[in-house]
């Protein structure tokens, strides 16, 4: 083999090499810190090309406890409690507003738990007053009632969402 082909080799090997420690010192940057979200939206003041549930998200807090004229259901949840998990026995009340769980230090629910996300789920509430529940592309995924949520989904009252060993239920 001629010391030519041999350098290129050795130069090629050792690129490859570089590329993976600069891949896994990304991975792990943002496993530590977490992907930077930005909203374009939310710069220029621009509402009206949001989605609708960005937009009521945006909106002042009195106008996102609840829809107008239509009162909180009969037999519609309350609370959300954390039925297992290292934060077993926590309430939050809801109040129209949405919930984010996740391990990020801004979520409404921070959990600590080794299979969960950063950003791993939110729980809204839509027009109809209902509960609905996202996976916001977790690794582990989210859980309602044993089957893995690809799209949101509507809550029942009672029924157990699981986020790694944390389970949370909306109770009245």
């Amino acid at each position: 083999m001629s010391e030519l082909t041999l350098t290129v080799m050795r130069l090629g090997f050792l690129a490859v090499l570089w590329l993976f420690v600069i891949v896994a010192v990304q991975v792990i940057r943002s496993d530590l810190f977490g992907t930077r979200v930005t909203q374009r939206g939310a710069r220029r003041g621009d509402n009206a090309s949001r989605p609708p549930q960005q937009r009521q998200q945006q909106a002042p807090p009195a106008a996102r406890q609840q829809p107008q004229g239509n009162r909180q259901r009969r037999g519609a949840p309350t609370k959300l409690v954390v039925a297992e998990g290292s934060l077993a026995g926590t309430t939050v009340a809801l109040q129209g507003q949405t919930i984010t769980l996740g391990r990020a230090h801004d979520s409404t629910i921070v959990l600590d738990d080794d299979y969960a996300s950063s950003r791993h789920a939110r729980i809204y509430p839509d027009r109809d007053g209902q509960w609905i529940v996202e996976d916001l592309g977790s690794t582990n995924g989210t859980y309602l009632d044993r089957n893995r949520l690809t799209t949101p989904t509507p809550v029942p009252l009672g029924a157990p969402i699981r986020i790694g060993k944390t389970v949370i239920e909306l109770r009245k």
